[in-house]
């Protein structure tokens, strides 16, 4: 059996950085991913006038419920989608001047749902070139709250940012979501606020938030379920192996993990306890359809050792994953042709015929550590695949390599 030890969960790293950030008092996070996205969220953080306190293995922020200590700041987003997104609607709840700007790859990514909602909700932000797009200035002077509608079908990152600014208006926030992608990753927000002392009151598509802050606290981050679906999908693509994660079990935060329910309708063995989920390889994975859209960090994974399987595996309602670091969806289509494989897509699906992979081919990776991670499981039963930037794993999991080289002499791939 291989033992895995998965870093922390980048979703929840962002948005333990922003409620530590807007709490009263030192809030301490253990065990926080230490990435590319997070460290760019922290470096934010500190240019915003946060103090953040960092050591290998805990993080402590001091917080301001007042909002920015900084009268003015320039804060570079890096490539992260959630600094990018988090960090303005976070700088609006202060009094300054902010500006904001990102990597060309960020700048592609669409804003312009969040950005409405916030200046429906009175705040003054001004994209500087593209509409919708980073560069993008907050001359902030508070928020007073009230009703706001919001289209979260691109991305459910922009429902988190006001449910997360809520608490640090003046009256509270009343959301109505007209669509929502990646629906679990909202639970993940609502359950963590309620860890730093704010209960939001749900019913069906309208989210009321109260007023009156954060408290501050010791806050645990479990290990990333997007990442360990490349551990998991090892192992059930190698007869006889095993792999364990520990720390994410039955009562994890990530709907991410509900992967391993795809790998057990393929028919990999899968167990879940309290604390760990095991997936064992049985020599079996067969074709299906299934609708990723409340998974869909994940389907990159399915499709990379779709081929693999006994018939088709046709991947349904994936449309948000084309305005992601790439469009993935036909990322993951140009690699799979790269490698000999039959693939059809459509707005929002793909499907990947089973059959022989071609060895020796270099995955074209548009700098998205997704891309990367997920072929290296392709990689697993067709030797020689090479990445023409393997280092963008650094995004979220700069060990990335050196972590699959031992699971992969572990479980004798």
């Amino acid at each position: 059996m291989a033992l895995v030890d998965i870093p922390g969960s980048k979703s929840i790293t962002a948005r333990a950085l922003f409620l530590a950030a807007a709490a009263d008092g030192v809030t301490t996070l253990q065990r926080p991913l230490r990435s590319d996205d997070t460290e760019g969220f922290a470096e934010g953080l500190t240019r915003l006038g946060y103090r953040v306190g960092r050591t290998p293995d805990a993080w402590q922020v001091d917080g301001r419920p007042q909002g920015p200590a900084a009268a003015e700041a320039d804060v570079y987003c890096r490539d992260g989608a959630t600094t990018a997104r988090f960090l303005p609607t976070l700088a609006a709840a202060g009094h300054g001047t902010y500006r904001f700007d990102a990597s060309p790859q960020m700048r592609r990514r669409p804003l312009l749902p969040l950005t409405r909602a916030l200046r429906d909700l009175g705040v003054d932000l001004r994209h500087e070139e593209a509409e919708g797009h980073h560069p993008l200035t907050v001359r902030a002077a508070g928020v007073e709250g009230g009703d706001v509608v919001l289209d979260a079908g691109q991305s459910s990152q922009y429902l988190t940012a006001l449910l997360l600014l809520g608490p640090l208006t003046r009256t509270g926030l009343r959301i109505t979501v007209t669509d929502l992608v990646s629906a679990p990753y909202v639970e993940i927000t609502l359950a963590m606020m309620r860890a730093f002392g704010v209960e939001v009151v749900r019913d069906g598509d309208v989210f009321v938030v109260p007023p009156g802050g954060y408290r501050a606290t010791t806050y645990a981050i479990e290990p990333d379920a997007s990442t360990a679906s490349y551990f998991f999908a090892a192992a059930a693509v190698t007869p006889g192996a095993e792999v364990t994660v520990p720390g994410l079990g039955a009562g994890a935060l990530q709907g991410d993990l509900g992967f391993v329910d795809v790998l057990r309708r393929m028919g990999a063995r899968v167990e879940t306890g309290a604390d760990r989920t095991t997936v064992s390889g049985t020599g079996e994975l067969r074709g299906l359809t299934v609708n990723m859209r409340d998974i869909s960090d994940t389907m990159p994974t399915l499709a990379a050792l779709a081929p693999f399987a006994s018939g088709p595996v046709r991947i349904e309602d994936v449309a948000n994953t084309r305005v992601k670091e790439c469009d993935r969806l036909e990322a993951c289509a140009e690699n799979l042709r790269r490698l000999g494989v039959e693939v059809t897509t459509g707005p929002d699906w793909i499907e990947i015929q089973p059959g022989p992979v071609a060895s020796g081919a270099e995955i074209k990776t548009y700098g998205d550590h997704r891309v990367v991670m997920s072929f290296a499981v392709t990689g697993l039963r067709a030797p020689g695949i090479s990445f023409d930037d393997p280092g963008c794993v650094r995004k979220t999991f700069p060990g990335f390599h050196e972590a699959f080289a031992r699971l992969r002499q572990d479980i004798g791939a």
